[in-house]
């Protein structure tokens, strides 16, 4: 790979890890729970909102994986078809991968190798991790909207950039439009920031946009709806 982050291991308060960054100063998930903000932003207020049996997923921030492997989860569970897509600048080191506890802390120590097949998935490749759910990484700048495929269209969106304060770039008007254009009619985006100017970029972008309670230590999310 490319670029890595150095990152460095921490315990978030629902006991699930997460990883700092120390030259952002940003952590890659809430410092109040990984697990439970992941599953409410992105599993509960995105993927699950959507009523479709085959959803097509599009990832803005592959990271740790963690939303990669609770809407795996969730897709056994289900029994829904996801295929799913999931961009990312930095990939992680497979042996930082290896140190997350996401597999124990959903109490299925026999998961741990399904999450770890997650991130040796080869890049660039759409791959069946199971019936139900194919995965494909790809390691590109989306900074530049041009570097997005645009022959793939998406229902579910998870936007899961680092904060606008820390990755400006990757929060802009010419972003959330490119992004709109790849949504399928009723698709939905969620994200984690409820700043104002992303809502209003969102909203200019095209989707209609609403605030839902945020998890714990968050007062609101945004969820937008392509109508």
């Amino acid at each position: 790979m490319n670029s890595q982050l150095k990152t460095k291991l921490i315990t978030t308060e629902d006991g699930s890890h997460s990883l700092y960054v120390p030259h952002l100063n940003e952590h890659y998930h809430s410092t109040h729970g990984a697990i439970q903000e992941s599953r409410h932003v992105y599993i509960d207020t995105g993927l699950n909102a959507c009523k479709l049996e085959k959803i097509n997923v599009l990832e803005i921030g592959f990271g740790t994986g963690l939303n990669t492997f609770l809407t795996l989860m969730e897709s056994e569970k289900t029994n829904k078809v996801v295929k799913y897509t999931s961009l990312e600048l930095y990939p992680l080191a497979i042996e930082s991968a290896k140190q997350l506890n996401y597999a124990e802390q959903l109490t299925d120590k026999k998961r741990v190798t399904q999450f770890l097949d997650l991130h040796k998935a080869p890049w660039g490749k759409e791959v069946d991790i199971t019936p139900n759910f194919s995965l494909c990484k790809i390691e590109t700048d989306i900074s530049n909207p041009n570097n997005l495929d645009t022959t793939v269209h998406y229902d579910v969106i998870y936007f899961d950039a680092f904060a606008p304060e820390k990755q400006p770039e990757m929060w802009t008007q010419q972003i959330f439009d490119k992004l709109f254009s790849l949504s399928n009619k009723n698709a939905i985006i969620t994200t984690y920031c409820a700043k104002g100017v992303v809502r209003r970029m969102l909203q200019s972008a095209g989707y209609k946009m609403e605030r839902l309670p945020g998890p714990p230590g968050k007062r609101e999310i945004l969820r937008g709806r392509k109508v």
